[in-house]
Order: C-alpha cells, then sequence, then structure tokens
C-alpha cells in the first residue's frame, strides 16, 4: 500500500489522548505547517481528536495563527511540554487560565530524552537541569497549578547528582522533510536544519506509534542516493505532499539556507521590506551595539585561539552581527543549538537560520556536544537576575515562557557572557558620543532580589567552574563565590542614582570599580576595543 495520503487522512491517524510529538522553530523552520492546519481543521469540524500530549523542543508558530497555535484550542490539548513558549501567545493563555496542564523542559534534553526513548532505554541521565525550574525540589518542569507531575527525579551514582527525566511513549510524530521517494525513504536535503526529526520519529517509531511526514517533493523509487536518506522508509507510516511548503514563513526556497549554495538573501517581497527595516535599525546606534561591543571582548578573554562560541536571542545576536562586520568570524567556531555552525545567523523570528552555513548536525548531537564540555563560551540574554546569580528566562510576568536550549547551553559553557538591559519599561537612554546617559529610569527592575523561576543557577555555576559576567549598558557584574560582584561601569553613568538605586539588591563592589572604554559608546564603528 501508498504511504502516500492527504492531510486529512494522515492525522487521522491520531487518537484521543494521544502523546504527538512536533518538531520546528520560530519563523517556520522545518515546521509541518499543512499538518499542523489539519490537526486543527479536524478538531473544529468534529471535536476530536481531545486531550492530546503535545512535545515540542523549541519555539514554533508566528505569534498569530500558524506553529502551536493551531493547538492552542480548550480541548484539543490536555497537556503540552515545550521547550520555547513564546511563539504561541494563545497557549500561553491556556496554560495562566489552568486549561491545560503546562510543562517546560530544556531544548536540548526533550531532543535527546526523544533519543533514549527511540532507544528503550529508562529515560535520560544528565547533570542538565540541576538547580533549575527542571529539578524536582525547584518545580520539576511544572508551570501551573494544573500541572501535578514531575518530569524528572534527582539520581545518586558514584557520588554525584544527576536528574533522571523520565520516558513516556510517542504516539504520534509529526515530521517535516523535503522529499520522499515511492518507498517512503525521506531527504530532508532542501531543508535549513534537522533539528531533532530524527530523534522524533525513532521515539515514535519504537513506541509502537505513527511517524507522519510532510515533503515538498515525491520522487520515484531510487532517486534518493543512500546517503541522502536521514529517515529510512522502515520507520515511516504517512507521507503528505505540501507542494506549498516553504523554506520559512516569508521565504519560499533559499539555497543559501539549506547549505546547498552559497549566495545572498532570497526574500519574498514582505521578508525584504522587513529585511531592510531591520538593517536601517541596526545602523542606528544603541546600547545594543554598546553591549555588544564590551561582550566581544570576552572572546579574546579566553584560553582558546579559536573558541567555540555560541548566541542567544536579543542582545547577544548584536554580537554576532558586531563580529561578521568586523571581519572577525574566522576566529571563532559559531553554532547555534539548532545544529548549524558557520555562517550568517538571522535573528527575530528567523532565529535559527543561517545562510551559508559550514555544517548541520542533528539537534541532539548538538547538544551532546555542548553538555560535555565542547563549549567555550556563550552569549545569552536575561529576564532577570539576582544577587546569587540566578537567572530567569522561562517564567516573566507570570507567563510560561520556557527556557529553549538556554539550560542545556548556560550550564555547560564554560565562560557565559549574559547581555541585557539593567532595567526595562520607559527607560530613555542616550548614547553615541562616548558616554552612556539615562535620561529616564525604568518602571521594571530586572536585577531583583530573587528571581521569579531559576533558569540557571548561580550555585551548581560555582561548583562546575564557570566562569560568569552579566553585562548591561550601565555595568558589568560577575559571579563570586560571596553573590554577584559590581566591577565595571559605563562612561557618564553615576553608580548610585543609575545603577545601585535601580537594582533590587545590594551586589558586592570589587575593590575597584572601573570604566569600561569610552569607544565601546562612540556611534562611529568601533575596532576590536
Amino acid at each position: 500500500m501508498s504511504k502516500f495520503m492527504s492531510a486529512a487522512d494522515a492525522v487521522a491517524l491520531i487518537r484521543d489522548g494521544d502523546t504527538v510529538g512536533l518538531m520546528g522553530g520560530g519563523g517556520g523552520l522545518m515546521e509541518a505547517s499543512c499538518l499542523f492546519e489539519a490537526v486543527q481543521a479536524r478538531y473544529l469540524h468534529t471535536q476530536h481528536p481531545q486531550r492530546l500530549t503535545v512535545i515540542h523542543a523549541l519555539g514554533i508558530g508566528d505569534k498569530h495563527t500558524k506553529g502551536m497555535n493551531c493547538f492552542a484550542h480548550e480541548g484539543l490539548v490536555q497537556r503540552v511540554v515545550g521547550g520555547h513558549w513564546v511563539w504561541s501567545p494563545a497557549m500561553q493563555q491556556l496554560a495562566e487560565a489552568e486549561k491545560i496542564e503546562a510543562y517546560i523542559l530544556p531544548g536540548g534534553v526533550s531532543s535527546q530524552l526523544l533519543r533514549e526513548i527511540g532507544a528503550g532505554r529508562p529515560g535520560l541521565f544528565t547533570h542538565v537541569g540541576l538547580g533549575t525550574v527542571c529539578d524536582p525540589r525547584l518545580g520539576g518542569g511544572k508551570m501551573n497549578a494544573s500541572a501535578q507531575e514531575d518530569l524528572s527525579e534527582v539520581v545518586q551514582m558514584d557520588g554525584r547528582e544527576y536528574l533522571r527525566y523520565k520516558p513516556f511513549p510517542i504516539h504520534v510524530a509529526l515530521v517535516r522533510a523535503s522529499a520522499a521517494d515511492e518507498d517512503g525513504n525521506i531527504s530532508f536535503e532542501h531543508e535549513a536544519a534537522n533539528l531533532d526529526s530524527q530523534s522524533l520519529a525513532l521515539a515514535a517509531r519504537n513506541s509502537g506509534g505513527k511517524v507522519i511526514v510532510q515533503v515538498k517533493e515525491r520522487l520515484p523509487r531510487g532517486a534518493l542516493k543512500a546517503r541522502e536518506v536521514r529517515i529510512p522508509a522502515a520507520w515511516v507510516d504517512a507521507i503528505v505532499v505540501d507542494p506549498d511548503q516553504r523554506t520559512s514563513y516569508g521565504i519560499p526556497f533559499d539555497p543559501a539556507l539549506s547549505g546547498e549554495l552559497h549566495g545572498q538573501a532570497r526574500l519574498s517581497s514582505e521578508a525584504a521590506d522587513q529585511a531592510a527595516e531591520q538593517a536601517q535599525a541596526a545602523k542606528q546606534f544603541s546600547e545594543r551595539q554598546a553591549i555588544a561591543r564590551r561582550a566581544a571582548l570576552e572572546l579574546f578573554n579566553t584560553d582558546k585561539e579559536r573558541p567555540v562560541v555560541n548566541y542567544g536571542v536579543g542582545v547577544p545576536d548584536a554580537v554576532a552581527k558586531l563580529l561578521s562586520a568586523r571581519g572577525e568570524m574566522h576566529s571563532i567556531y559559531q553554532t547555534i543549538e539548532h545544529g548549524t555552525y558557520g555562517g550568517t545567523l538571522l535573528d527575530g523570528v528567523l532565529f535559527g537560520y543561517a545562510r551559508n552555513a559550514s555544517a548541520m548536525l542533528d539537534a541532539a548531537t548538538q547538544f551532546d556536544f555542548y553538555a560535555g564540555g565542547g563549549l567555550d563560551i556563550a552569549f545569552l540574554g536575561f529576564g532577570e537576575f539576582d544577587a546569587q546569580g540566578n537567572v530567569n528566562v522561562s517564567r516573566l510576568g507570570g507567563l510560561t515562557v520556557g527556557p529553549g536550549g538556554f539550560i542545556d547551553i548556560a550550564q555547560n559553557a564554560r565562560k557565559v557572557v549574559f547581555c541585557g538591559t539593567l532595567a526595562a519599561k520607559g527607560v530613555r537612554l542616550q548614547t553615541g558620543d562616548g558616554q552612556m546617559r539615562v535620561l529616564q529610569q525604568g518602571a521594571v527592575k530586572k536585577l531583583v532580589p530573587q528571581v521569579e523561576q531559576i533558569t540557571f543557577s548561580g550555585a551548581q555555576s560555582l561548583l562546575r567552574g564557570q566562569q560568569v559576567l552579566y553585562l548591561t549598558e550601565r555595568a558589568s557584574f560577575r559571579l563570586t563565590p560571596q553573590g554577584v560582584e559590581l566591577f565595571e561601569i559605563a562612561p557618564g553613568i553615576d553608580l548610585q542614582r543609575d545603577v545601585l538605586d535601580q537594582m533590587g539588591f545590594v551586589p558586592q563592589l570589587a575593590p575597584r570599580v572601573g570604566v569600561m572604554a569610552a569607544e565601546h559608546f562612540l556611534s562611529a564603528p568601533s575596532s576590536q576595543g
């Protein structure tokens, strides 16, 4: 029998109460949009399937109608185990209203756990998540009152603590790929990443579940070479051809994103307009560029001649742009958790894409590399941090945000550089002449007495011997055994008025508080300094 069928017939394989594994990233990265929309259409028409458990490692959606927003219907889902939630405000609202059981897992843990489920092993044993919200002593991944089950447990092995993330069957995997041949062999040739597609398909296949794959092309038998096949036909139950499948929501196809060719962007007119606006905004010097310049110095304060680097979203991606503009990409090995090395990183809704990448790995393998100590330095954002050096990015203002790959990265990099503004909401700053001035203080303090949720543990970091910095536009801090220490301020900043009075705790002060270089705050392009 042919495995090719309509999207409606394929999603009819999903039963009430099933656990459904999804893959994808923001902006439509490897998102099986046709399948997601078919699930939504079936539910709205028939009220089935019901009470699904949905698991996804990274953020999926556009904050409106796509991705996880297709599943954000009361009754359709009962439980969501999500790595990153911000692309689906509707799902966040269901969690806040206690209409679903809301959980989070680190993105890498999700990918690796799927692999362990597929191998029939007794869960994932790892240090990742210790001392964070994913530790059962600090929440066990539960994000609302409806969530009652701990997703992990603490175990002791060889005198050390680890977390065991518990396995569960995957009844259906919704996978996205490029092409399938008549037998059902699957290729990712035109995709901009691999993500956790193999791990997800393996988990469903060996759980006795269904593997449903969305592709753009149907190829004759034998058209795919053996090394082009990423998921073998033996794992696949159903294939849906979507001829309108796109590289991203705004990009029909770009071979420079799939690694097939080197070249410039191929954008739709809408995406081109957005890119032009972003480029114009990037030319306007602001506190983001000042923080990025200060942060970039840390690349030259490592013992590696060519360090392995990861960038998070927000202010950290300004560091990546700075190095690219300076022509210094050859001095680092650039990685992102989606499995990509090198290239030019896209930002905003397209975070996770890289143009002209040098390598693409599966996400689980990339996270193995991180967890094993392969990452030298990470530039990450922060929602808030406290006197003990704990950082929160996973729950802000009462909303479930999720960590994405943050926990896996922050807990394992040898050096972590958190980058962000000192305050939020209503802040007005002036810079560009070699100084930083605060014209209006912010209504929201981001340096708080105690974080709402621990996504990065200062205590665990000290145990692991990491070097940790917290860089803002006004002051620089570092983690010490005595707590967070302020060691540097920006030129033009009044230490008491602009920093200490805007904090929710009193930091340790270095014996000598230095002043950042004025050139970080000049609107003219900066050299290495």
